[in-house]
């Protein structure tokens, strides 16, 4: 068995609730196509896999829209010089994976800063383990924004910072995304293809990692637009 399907195995049992006390596993590397397939699986509490595509201009991120049957999934990178810095993911709403696949397909539907705490705690964890207690501990105090999801696509497309100080003097991380409630009266007369879409944008643990270190600094601008840096400088 490879690595992929060694870590997505023990991602749905955790998810699952078969290992019980068991911590979540780590994120994949950015660049792979394995992150926002666990992305998915985090998300919608569910140990589908699905297809995902990276892609390697925005525009055709921007144009995308997840699928249920069968699940298809998008993923784009985000970069600042060789430093992957966000990662964005489109995926399905645990609701619409209950609707398409069964009840049992899909447990309670988790939200965009809940994978941000993850990836922050993961960046803490390998500070840590590498001796840099500081840096950990500044990473530690970062704060996971409670970004409320947007409704439409323009307003997920719109530029953001990922990490920013703020006015209180502490450093925040945001992940903002978009949610649309599958299981609202008004999903029959949306479009399929905007039914039970799951959006984020996520900061890397790399880029907390280089923010914590001060390597890197806070406040990079993250934009959708044509001219995204999606591939490696």
């Amino acid at each position: 068995m490879d690595r992929s399907c060694v870590f997505s195995a023990l991602l749905g049992l955790v998810i699952a609730g078969l290992a019980p006390g068991a911590r979540a596993a780590p994120l994949p590397a950015p660049a792979s196509p394995e992150f926002c397939i666990a992305a998915q699986q985090f998300l919608a509490s569910t140990a589908m896999r699905g297809e995902n595509r990276v892609f390697t201009d925005m525009p055709s991120y921007r144009h995308s829209k997840p699928q249920a049957r069968p699940l298809r999934i998008y993923q784009v990178v985000t970069y600042a010089g060789a430093t992957p810095i966000v990662v964005s993911c489109k995926v399905k709403t645990a609701a619409q994976l209950r609707a398409t696949y069964g009840p049992q397909a899909a447990g309670a539907q988790r939200s965009c800063p809940d994978l941000t705490r993850l990836a922050r705690d993961q960046a803490v964890a390998a500070l840590r383990a590498a001796g840099e207690d500081a840096a950990a501990a500044r990473a530690a105090a970062f704060v996971v924004d409670a970004n409320e999801p947007y409704v439409t696509g323009q307003s997920y497309l719109g530029d953001f910072q990922a990490i920013y100080a703020a006015a209180d003097g502490r450093v925040h991380l945001a992940s903002p995304g978009l949610y649309q409630d599958y299981d609202a009266w008004y999903t029959r007369l949306l479009p399929e293809r905007l039914q039970g879409q799951c959006y984020c944008h996520l900061p890397t643990v790399d880029y907390i990692q280089a923010v914590a270190r001060g390597a890197m600094p806070a406040g990079a601008t993250i934009t959708a637009g044509e001219g995204a840096a999606v591939t490696p400088q």
